[in-house]
């Protein structure tokens, strides 16, 4: 009598509105990399059972297949949702089962938005987290105890995994397959969906979002007077004297307002400014530059790199809509 192979339960959490998208690529994913587990003959690698779980009519959390020893999975992925991110927050009912499952030694991961559910269950306090960078400010101010990254497409923790934006479903899904079936399958498995191998970093999607709802209405006009220049003013003094504010007084109210420091701010515009020229036209480096406000393009280039971790040519061949350097 042969010994029954190895198998590994991942769960996907189907609270409301999770993006069925993820649901159905992950489960893809895995089925691509168990297939190549069987061509390959890998029997001491386990293969991977996907389950999904939702509410049931008495509002506990169930498994929809129900599937043999699908009571704890060995892991759980948290989806991302398409709507609004507080979606998430409706599914209390998860909550419990989530902090049930992660104290029964089961991995817990998440996608985007879906980082949410993991923050709400405290299994982020004290740790460092990823999600779409466009939520970062928001989880950063709701969880203070999280150490927010959005740069990092995915943070892996060990026992807690975060993933970055929408799509980075697709890191995860291989840093899951690697994990459980090695680098080797989990390579071949992005090859086969062509996709790339998991990625480290988000920080090129970045755009930047300012904050314009502190409540701060001087501060908020002289955001609007930076915007309406590309942040290219001749310096702080110019500002002050736009608000009609001593510079002690805008730095710190600036500060506490945004976050940033006006140069910050002004910086962060300018660069933003450049990845759209960089983007949508064919001018040279030296000259998005010099638009922006930069005369020595070696500091441009610096300054670009550590803002969007890519050099404005590499940029440009990711991003350029059928425009050469």
């Amino acid at each position: 009598m042969t010994d029954p192979e190895p198998a590994v339960q991942v769960g996907i959490l189907l609270y409301p509105g999770a993006q069925r998208a993820a649901v159905y690529g992950l489960s893809d994913i895995f089925t691509v990399a168990n297939q190549l587990r069987r061509e390959h003959a890998a029997t001491h690698l386990p293969e991977i059972h996907v389950s999904q779980w939702q509410l049931d009519a008495q509002e506990l959390v169930a498994c929809a297949d129900a599937p043999t020893g699908a009571h704890c999975p060995a892991m759980v992925i948290v989806p991302p949702c398409l709507g609004d991110h507080l979606d998430a927050l409706t599914a209390r009912p998860f909550i419990a089962t989530i902090k049930a499952w992660h104290n029964s030694g089961t991995l817990i991961s998440s996608v985007c938005a879906g980082v949410y559910l993991l923050a709400e269950a405290g299994l982020l306090n004290g740790r460092s987290a990823t999600t779409h960078w466009s939520l970062a400010s928001d989880l950063a101010n709701y969880y203070p105890a999280i150490t927010v990254d959005a740069d990092k497409m995915i943070i892996d923790h060990g026992d807690v995994i975060t993933a970055g934006g929408l799509m980075a479903w697709t890191d995860l899904g291989l840093t899951l397959v690697e994990r459980l079936l090695g680098p080797s399958l989990a390579a071949e498995t992005a090859r086969f969906l062509v996709l790339d191998q998991p990625r480290h970093s988000q920080q090129c999607f970045k755009r930047f979002v300012p904050n314009l709802a502190h409540g701060d209405e001087v501060i908020v006009k002289a955001q609007h007077w930076l915007h309406a220049h590309d942040g290219q003013i001749g310096g702080i003094s110019q500002l002050a004297a736009y608000t009609h504010l001593g510079e002690r007084t805008l730095l710190r109210r600036f500060r506490h307002a945004t976050g940033l420091t006006p140069t910050e701010y002004c910086q962060a515009l300018r660069i933003g400014k450049a990845c759209e020229l960089l983007e949508l036209t064919n001018r040279s480096i030296e000259h998005v530059a010099w638009t922006v406000g930069y005369r020595d393009t070696g500091a441009f280039r610096r300054l670009f790199n550590k803002a969007t971790g890519l050099a404005p040519a590499h940029y440009r061949r990711r991003f350029g809509v059928g425009h050469k350097t």
